[in-house]
């Protein structure tokens, strides 16, 4: 393993327990996402690694075979990439880009190569010798991950680099961002919030809630096998069908579902792109509101479930708000898991 967490945790003044003890093996050139909602925990985990908090007593990381738990910031060869990209604006791209490789004291044909090669790789020639501040945003993260990895970092770290930028210049840059970190075949840890940049980015998410590492996969196993409610909605929005299994019966207050096997002391959960209109389906509902979003319309429905519940509807003519329709949700699709409430 290129990097080994155990039993890594974190008690801040007052007994705010922020992080709770995590163990986490991410293998040499392995990116991994760690995704959460606000406050549970993955900056702090972040920053551990880092260098820049230390965990509380116990822990123990280790790079390869180095045990790197006490060594201080400057010490551990890790490159880190912020969400203010925090770029010197008295510099140029090249200046910024060069500037570890000096405090490296490294010759200057050395820094020179080096900064030609991560220009080249980030495709920022065009833009070398202009100021940070002329650059655009797309751009400037360019600059702070060329920066973070010209010093041949063993470990970089992305602490929600695409936060800062509009939705659709973050949708382009995290497909950019994937590619450029596979280019460089480094170990990365990228911390969001996003779903879908987790899933576009990482080898593999760790999904955190209240402090601790819920449940560790890739992309696909997550989405198709979440281990938790919590995993379910975050990772694809799973919503409940809050109704009384009965056998293989599921009933709920617009219908009966019939199941594919008898299901007992479980919680039933469906996603959306699961959830069809269908003439002689078994779930009856209203329309409450109909958007269109391009390619399809996402359509809330009331009175299936006791909360609404969401259909996205791929026709020229949807149903309008107040109508009646039916509904039919594959047995396959849904996801039978531990009632959130008593969830582990």
């Amino acid at each position: 393993m290129s990097l080994s967490l155990r039993h890594v945790a974190k008690t801040f003044p007052g007994g705010i327990r922020a992080l709770l003890p995590t163990d986490l093996d991410i293998a040499e050139g392995e990116i991994v996402a760690l995704l959460g909602p606000s406050g549970c925990g993955k900056t702090t985990l972040l920053r551990i690694i880092a260098g820049l908090e230390t965990s509380d007593p116990g822990a123990q990381i280790r790079f390869r075979e180095e045990d790197i738990t006490r060594q201080p910031v400057e010490r551990r060869k890790v490159g880190m990439v912020f969400q203010s990209y925090a770029l010197f604006p008295n510099m140029s791209v090249r200046g910024n880009i060069g500037y570890g490789l000096k405090m490296q004291k490294l010759p200057r044909k050395q820094i020179e190569a080096r900064v030609e090669e991560v220009i080249a790789l980030c495709r920022l020639e065009a833009c070398v010798d202009r100021a940070v501040t002329a650059l655009s945003g797309g751009q400037r993260q360019r600059v702070a991950l060329a920066r973070a990895v010209a010093p041949r970092p063993r470990l970089l770290l992305l602490d929600e680099p695409l936060s800062a930028l509009d939705a659709a210049l973050r949708a382009m840059l995290r497909d950019e961002l994937a590619a450029l970190l596979r280019q460089f075949g480094i170990t990365a840890i990228h911390v969001t919030h996003d779903q879908e940049e987790a899933m576009a980015i990482a080898d593999r998410v760790a999904v955190m809630q209240e402090g601790r590492v819920v449940q560790v996969g890739t992309p696909e196993a997550l989405y198709r096998q979440p281990q938790t409610a919590f995993v379910a909605r975050f990772i694809g929005n799973a919503m409940p069908l809050d109704g009384r299994i009965e056998g293989a019966l599921l009933h709920l207050p617009g219908g009966t579902l019939a199941l594919d096997r008898p299901v007992n002391g479980a919680a039933a959960y469906v996603r959306a792109e699961d959830v069809r209109i269908a003439i002689d389906g078994p779930l009856c509902g209203r329309v409450e509101a109909v958007t269109f979003l391009g390619t399809h319309y996402r359509l809330t429905i009331s009175g299936v479930t006791h909360s609404p519940l969401t259909c996205l509807h791929q026709s020229f003519n949807p149903p309008r708000p107040g109508e009646t329709v039916r509904l039919t949700i594959p047995q396959d699709a849904i996801l039978f898991l531990q009632p959130e409430e008593t969830a582990a």
